[in-house]
């Protein structure tokens, strides 16, 4: 049992690497998040097309990082555990997460030239409440995700696991 802990430690330590890594990008989204929103209520035709690019580059890496690592990972965590109730559940939660990736590359797509940016300025506000919105669902869908793929099979659950089994 020790063992199992032991590898289970080595294999998805890195995985709790990546989450943390991941994170630590979400709190940058954010800060950049309330940092635009605030230039946009101080001043909304001062704000550049630089700093909705910047925003929407830091949105698209972590959109991308979710896809294309994160949510991989924790599937493949859940796959070793043979944690079926698990894969299950991303299956719905990674199809609602969906959602709020249109409405990612949805705003990409309204600010990705200079002269959409002068067209859709106006709507930056609308655009913003909107994105407010999806990400706090997203977030919470991926802290679901993180809490039932990754978390059930950490380490520290796991040798809790087998010391109550071997209690018993």
């Amino acid at each position: 049992m020790l063992e199992d802990c032991k590898s289970a430690l080595e294999r998805w330590g890195g995985v709790h690497r990546l989450i943390d890594r991941w994170l630590d990008e979400r709190r940058e989204l954010l800060v950049n998040f309330v940092e635009l929103k605030e230039a946009c209520d101080a001043e909304l035709e001062a704000v550049s097309k630089e700093r909705i690019d910047a925003f929407s580059e830091l949105l698209m890496d972590y959109i991308s990082a979710g896809h294309f690592e994160v949510y991989p990972q924790l599937r493949e965590e859940a796959r070793a555990f043979d944690d079926d109730q698990a894969l299950t559940l991303a299956d719905r939660l990674l199809e609602r997460l969906e959602l709020s990736t249109e409405l990612v590359l949805a705003f990409d797509a309204d600010y990705q030239s200079p002269g959409r940016v002068r067209q859709h300025i106006a709507r930056l506000p609308a655009w913003l409440e909107r994105l407010a919105h999806g990400l706090t669902e997203r977030f919470s869908l991926e802290d679901q995700l993180i809490g039932r793929l990754h978390a059930a099979h950490a380490p520290d659950a796991a040798r809790q696991e087998a010391e109550a089994r071997s209690r018993a």
